[in-house]
């Protein structure tokens, strides 16, 4: 687009359709973001129930042997894993939350300059 082409209105209609992408992608991080937190809470929820089991309950052996270092390591680092997991989660709905936010002011200056310029 050279400079002759870029009038305040076509610049508007790009900024617009820019907006409009970011905002449905917006949408998607967020669904995206809320399941990763509620499948890495539930995951957090059952590895920690499960470490906890044997010593609430007293019984150390079903058919394994609960108190395996082994099995009691992978199931820290499972609780590990789910950590990060949950982290990221939060991290990405913060970021999104965050952008629409910034969505938010935009569009409101978006208005204001539209106004002016239709106001001309």
């Amino acid at each position: 687009m050279s400079e002759s082409e870029r009038t305040p209105k076509s610049v508007l209609e790009i900024h617009e359709e820019l907006l409009q992408r970011v905002e449905d992608a917006d949408s998607k991080i967020r669904i995206l973001a809320i399941f990763t937190i509620l499948v890495s809470a539930v995951l957090l929820i059952s590895y920690l129930y499960q470490i906890a089991l044997p010593y609430a309950s007293g019984v150390t052996t079903v058919t394994v042997n609960l108190l395996d270092p082994s099995l009691v390591a992978l199931q820290l680092g499972l609780i590990v894993f789910t950590v990060v997991w949950l982290y990221v989660g939060l991290s990405n709905y913060r970021f999104v939350h965050r952008m629409a936010k910034s969505i938010e002011v935009v569009r409101a200056r978006e208005r204001e300059l539209e106004s002016s310029i239709t106001s001309r």
